[in-house]
């Protein structure tokens, strides 16, 4: 068989179901064998950047990883900002790119640049087939990379010389990931460590999620009694109504949530990634912390480590959790949970009032939305609002970009989403400057029958970056743009457009939506 007939195979022996990509010349041998497929569908985006990012979300959600395809130079190129943002995020990503035959990369070449190495600083592993006969070793090697904690994006690149060699290997074997857990000596430690505490505060991150472990996780808090609080991207893993649930920190600024932090004796950090947020920001009064990770902790000087708990979370807090470890209940003072709940407008009462700011739309969203509902944020203004109020009702059921936090993700994160869960109902929230950056991707969504929302928060400027400039020098500049008319540019791409002009009609134009199992909605809201 020929190459590319047995890199469709090893992906297949991966399960892999979809491929997100632009074909080129560069990668004719893999789509005529991919052609050919019984198992795989491949997903003809309009641009390489969306094909990552449903990549992104779609192994985010699965915790297999994604595909995403692009052709050599301009097609690799447009790949990078959604596979460096997946690698941030820690989301499992495989890219492959075509590239130049072997013989014509050693002088200046129409469309040659060296992605492997222009991709390396953005992946956990970037390589090049040298030899036809290592696809399958490659293969293997990538989806394993990809997967294992914590974990990230691949780029696998494929020479076109080489797509049409005829060799004789086969796909290898899939072995799972082996999982570890902490030794007992470290177990013991740990429990000393909470026993001497008088105020331990739980930081949870979006390991938690990534390796299922909320239950047992949550079990623990429990058995513990202290205060939790999360990062963006780990909300969900306690209810809202939680007496111990103290929300979401990480905040650039009004971080309610930080005197739980000055207060405490000892930080229970747990499965959170720093690139959401570094210890200086947080740990400025030195706490001691107790590092429970599938990795061990990094070295940082914010970053007091006492005790590491070192393995697969599921397994560390199931073994924890059959320990006799002191209950240490406490509350922290001045009332703080109903101050966090009231800085974040966590129960807002919508009674007498149409306005259509993000605090009353994001209120009707957590009223409407069910256990299995997955809402997507882009990044903007908005994305704060959403990291501060809205509160899913279910773990890994609000997808942020919070690594690179990278504006465009939701659109086609969206498609992303409604693949990965088909049954699930999807709301994208956007603002006008990220939607426009993939609003091509529309058409195929609509070419693939899925039925999603997108909000579009239209104010024809990018309120973040205004803000900021405002505070910083009293003016503001190069913030502002012209917008299509988002209703009829919905209707162009043959989808559902609307525009509520009071909070009433977008209840009830987002409930109709909600209840359409074959129909996109665009909902374009003018603040």
């Amino acid at each position: 068989m020929k190459a590319t007939d047995l890199l469709v195979q090893c992906l297949e022996n991966e399960g892999v179901e979809y491929i997100f990509g632009i074909m080129g010349k560069e990668t004719l041998d893999l789509m005529d064998s991919l052609s050919r497929s019984k198992q795989i569908q491949f997903v003809n985006v309009r641009h390489e950047q969306g094909a990552a990012f449903m990549a992104d979300v779609y192994g985010r959600l699965t915790k297999k990883a994604g595909v995403c395809l692009a052709t050599l130079g301009p097609g690799a190129t447009n790949l990078l900002t959604g596979i460096a943002s997946a690698n941030l995020d820690h989301s499992p990503v495989v890219a492959i790119t075509g590239q130049a035959g072997l013989d014509r990369q050693h002088p200046e070449s129409h469309q040659f640049l060296d992605i492997v190495k222009i991709f390396e600083p953005a992946t956990k592993w970037s390589v090049q087939i040298k030899d036809s006969q290592t696809v399958s070793t490659i293969i293997r090697k990538a989806f394993r990379v990809a997967q294992m904690e914590k974990p990230g994006a691949i780029l696998i690149e494929l020479p076109e010389n080489l797509a049409s060699q005829m060799i004789p290997t086969q796909p290898l074997p899939v072995t799972p990931i082996p999982k570890s857990a902490p030794v007992s000596q470290a177990i013991e430690s740990a429990r000393t460590l909470i026993a001497q505490s008088q105020k331990p505060v739980f930081i949870v991150g979006n390991g938690v999620i990534r390796q299922d472990a909320a239950v047992e996780f949550l079990t623990f808090v429990e058995n513990l009694q202290s205060p939790v609080i999360h990062s963006s991207m780990a909300k969900g893993i306690l209810p809202k109504n939680h007496p111990l649930n103290y929300f979401t920190f990480g905040f650039n600024k009004d971080d309610e949530a930080m005197p739980i932090l000055e207060e405490a004796d000892l930080l229970l950090v747990v499965g959170f990634d720093l690139v959401e947020k570094l210890p200086k920001d947080w740990n400025k009064k030195m706490r001691t912390i107790l590092h429970i990770d599938p990795l061990p902790a990094e070295m940082d000087e914010h970053y007091p480590v006492k005790g590491e708990l070192v393995g697969d979370l599921k397994e560390t807090f199931q073994a924890l959790n059959k320990l006799d470890i002191p209950s240490r209940p406490w509350v922290p003072i001045g009332n703080l949970r109903e101050r966090i709940e009231t800085a974040y407008q966590l129960n807002l009462d919508l009674k007498g009032t149409q306005s259509l700011s993000i605090e009353n739309i994001l209120t009707v969203i957590e009223k409407l939305t069910t256990e299995t509902t997955i809402v997507i944020s882009d990044v903007g203004a908005h994305k704060v609002s959403i990291a501060r109020m809205y509160q899913p009702k279910q773990a890994g059921r609000l997808i942020v970009s919070n690594g690179l936090a990278s504006m465009g993700i939701s659109l086609p994160g969206a498609i992303g989403a409604k693949l990965a869960c088909p049954d699930a109902p999807v709301i994208c929230i956007t603002g006008d400057g990220g939607a426009l950056m993939n609003i091509s991707e529309l058409e195929t969504a609509k070419r693939l029958g899925l039925s999603f929302i997108i909000i579009v928060l239209n104010n024809s400027t990018l309120k973040l970056e205004e803000q900021m400039m405002q505070e910083k020098f009293n003016h503001c500049f190069g913030t502002d743009f012209g917008n299509p008319d988002f209703v009829q540019l919905a209707e162009s791409f043959g989808i559902k457009g609307v525009r509520p002009t009071q909070l009433n009609e977008f209840e009830q134009v987002l409930k109709d939506a909600l209840n359409q199992t074959n129909e996109l909605t665009l909902i374009d809201v003018i603040h």
